[in-house]
């Protein structure tokens, strides 16, 4: 296993991260166990859940199995919770305001058998609580170890920074890690989230890094889908992401290169897209949702799997995010952003590749 230390913290986390949002529904926990005790024996260290994940019961079989093994093994987690969405009826029992992230965190610890979580995330966003508020009540979990530290998840561009700002400016807790969803079929994060993100040295971890399974190579353009998979369930949500990012024809040539790729390198399509995400830029660790020891024994073998610069290139090529409109995104948002060391020259109508100091073709007018 190879580990990278999150954000701007001197904590290391393994390079690939384990997702928990099946663990007592599609995953039984007998099945859960296996998965963990498998992560960990590969020198995983990271395993990210939610309290809103199967109603709490992933927390719970987590916490189940960190009591049941030994310290040598429990130490060596990390552990990565989130707080923010609806886990109960009462109008309090959301967002982010102090009263429900106090009750939130406890019912964490409680759940998860630990008396401190080590990366406490912001699920999302909330519209009708002060940022202020939010912050403060994280700092104070901090100060009374609670918390070690503090991420968001689903942010857009401009809250990652006014978080950001906000904390710095009152001496508070800054958040290290944003977990986005990320993948080669979903890049327009890289737009103004990713930079947001890195401007304020906060750790990627991309969830749903293989696009809903689209990435696995289970399926294949215009046929129907096999059984027992995602896009074969009469599960509304799996149905819609699956559509969602196989909506284009850009989208089956990306699929069908992974494949390719893949079988170039005697590897698997999950390894090559895996590969992928964890060499971009700002990206600590991909969070892998499996369902069962193999899918997790499948994306373990990327953390070694290396692409080649003309296999990075294909990718990067095939899967460029192309906005509806050029502006503010595209070539021609693009080059509004876009300056020339040495030359007066702005690069309107042209495309501009990453790293590069001049236009790829034509001239200026």
């Amino acid at each position: 296993m190879q580990y990278r230390t999150l954000g701007p913290s001197g904590m290391a986390v393994s390079k690939l991260g384990l997702g928990s949002m099946y663990f007592g529904n599609e995953t039984p926990e007998k099945e859960a166990f296996a998965i963990m005790d498998r992560f960990i024996e590969a020198g995983g260290n990271l395993i990210d859940t939610s309290d809103v994940y199967v109603d709490g019961m992933a927390e719970q079989i987590i916490g189940r199995w960190m009591a049941d093994r030994p310290r040598e093994i429990t130490d060596h987690v990390v552990l990565a919770t989130k707080g923010r969405y609806p886990t109960g009826e009462s109008v309090n029992a959301q967002g982010l305001s102090r009263r429900y992230l106090h009750r939130a965190l406890n019912a964490s610890l409680e759940r998860l058998q630990v008396d401190t979580i080590d990366l406490y995330q912001l699920h999302g966003t909330d519209p009708l609580t002060p940022i202020e508020e939010t912050l403060a009540f994280l700092d104070d979990a901090v100060r009374a170890g609670k918390i070690h530290y503090v991420g968001l998840s689903n942010f857009n561009g401009w809250e990652i920074q006014r978080m950001a700002s906000t904390a710095q400016a009152m001496g508070l807790t800054v958040p290290v890690s944003l977990q986005p969803q990320y993948n080669l079929l979903s890049r327009e994060i890289e737009w103004e989230i990713v930079p947001a993100a890195r401007h304020n040295d906060m750790g990627l971890l991309p969830w749903s890094p293989l696009a809903a399974g689209l990435l696995t190579g289970k399926y294949q353009r215009n046929t129907q889908a096999p059984a027992n998979t995602r896009a074969a369930s009469d599960n509304p949500l799996w149905q819609w992401s699956i559509a969602e990012f196989a909506s284009t024809d850009r989208a089956w040539k990306v699929i069908d290169a992974v494949s390719e790729i893949a079988d170039t390198l005697g590897a698997t399509p999950s390894q090559v897209a895996l590969s992928w995400l964890m060499d971009r830029p700002g990206v600590t660790a991909p969070i892998c949702g499996a369902r069962t020891v193999a899918h997790i024994e499948d994306n373990l073998g990327a953390v070694a799997l290396t692409l080649d610069d003309e296999m990075t290139d294909r990718l990067e090529k095939l899967s460029r995010p192309q906005p509806e409109k050029s502006y503010p995104y595209g070539d021609f948002g693009e080059a509004m952003r876009t300056r020339f060391v040495g030359k007066a020259e702005h690069a309107v109508g042209q495309v501009v590749s990453e790293g590069s100091d001049a236009p790829l073709s034509g001239k200026v007018t």
